[in-house]
């Protein structure tokens, strides 16, 4: 076991001074992950360059860490790119019929909307729910469901506000109306992990590069068995099949658990570098992990109110809060850059200001940042 304390050492970031609460973009790299990208890079190298055992065994590890994250099992993982295009698997992957709606909110990230809105040409209609003061609540979602409804698609955690919804009650909700339930949990992950079999979540997807502390260019999919089932695999590729080394037979006889969804290499560094991080997290204790970012972002809502900013979530109860904070600031921007100056990151989303510390950050960390945004404001 790894403490907090002692992981904080294995940031290189933190040894150079820089506060960084801009996890809600991409994660920093910590010393575990970097060490195994070098060693991925030294036996592509030298000892081992065609070293595929060694990938396999990462990926076979990396399936089974992330399936203890979210209460599956590592043959309900698959690796794909990136979040968009995890959910566009799910998005080509229905039969849908001239009608057919899809129910989203006026809050989501692009790659939680586009794939969905490129299915109108096929007569599907995309309904948004509209967000009241930031927030878009489970119940507000189950108000707009339709006769017509068969999919409802939602962030765990909104990327703006930092808003958590409730994921169980959602998706037991859609769970007896026979709705699917997709979630991007590309804000959740790595911080506060949804248990899928809880929640009834039909597919996820999520990137690795936030709050896994891990690489761009690498994501997952779950996705239920039942529901695997049910879904038409719209793209193929050779490493899609049971027997893909049989390479010359052209034996289009898929494989039957979630792999059948990798249709190619995929990014081995990624692979090399999100195994070392959850093993990392593995090692200071998921719920560790979670306790300490929602500490962490409560102790900097309350900060922020003691200089008069007002966040977003300023009200909002502990169950729908997350790792992101966010205000309304004026001339945000300059005000972003000044802290940058400090070696402070934050983020800059639609006008507002937006601090996403991790695990890592401490109360230290939080006081110098609002004592510095104290001074610009």
């Amino acid at each position: 076991m790894i403490t907090i304390e002692n992981a904080r050492q294995l940031f290189p970031h933190i040894k150079d001074g820089v506060i960084f609460f801009n996890n809600a973009s991409t994660g920093p790299l910590s010393k575990p992950v970097i060490d195994a990208m070098q060693l991925y890079i030294e036996e592509n190298s030298k000892t081992d360059i065609d070293g595929f055992k060694s990938f396999l065994s990462r990926e076979k590890k990396s399936k089974e860490l992330i399936s203890e994250m979210i209460n599956t099992n590592p043959n309900r993982i698959a690796f794909v790119d990136n979040t968009s295009n995890g959910i566009n698997i799910l998005a080509q992957g229905i039969e849908w019929k001239k009608g057919y709606r899809i129910l989203l909110n006026d809050l989501e990230f692009p790659a939680n909307v586009y794939p969905f809105l490129n299915l109108k040409k096929d007569g599907v209609i995309v309904d948004f729910v509209k967000s009241k003061y930031g927030i878009v609540t489970a119940d507000d979602i189950i108000k707009n469901i339709k006769p017509e409804t068969k999919l409802v698609s939602v962030s765990q955690v909104q990327f703006l506000t930092g808003y958590r919804i409730d994921l169980e009650k959602l998706g037991g909700e859609c769970n007896k109306r026979g709705i699917i339930f997709s979630v991007d949990a590309i804000q959740g992950m790595g911080a506060i992990n949804p248990n899928v079999k809880k929640c009834n979540i039909d597919f996820l997807s999520c990137g690795t590069q936030k709050w896994m502390c891990a690489l761009q260019g690498l994501g997952f999919i779950y996705l239920s068995e039942e529901f695997q089932n049910k879904l038409h695999q719209k793209f193929v590729g050779w490493k899609s099949v049971e027997n893909a080394w049989n390479i010359l037979d052209y034996d289009l006889n898929l494989r039957d658990d979630a792999s059948r969804f990798q249709n190619g290499t995929i990014s081995e560094i990624g692979v090399y570098a999100v195994c070392a991080s959850l093993n990392l997290m593995k090692e200071i204790g998921i719920e560790n992990i979670e306790k300490k970012v929602l500490s962490n972002a409560s102790y900097l809502t309350e900060k922020l109110i003691e200089i008069g900013l007002k966040p977003l979530l300023g009200n909002c109860e502990n169950k729908n809060r997350s790792g992101i904070i966010t205000c309304k600031i004026e001339n945000a921007q300059n005000i972003h850059d000044e802290l940058l100056n400090k070696k402070i990151h934050s983020a800059v989303r639609e006008g507002y200001i937006r601090f996403s510390p991790h695990f890592y950050s401490n109360k230290e960390d939080i006081d110098k940042v609002v004592f510095d945004l104290e001074g610009l404001i």
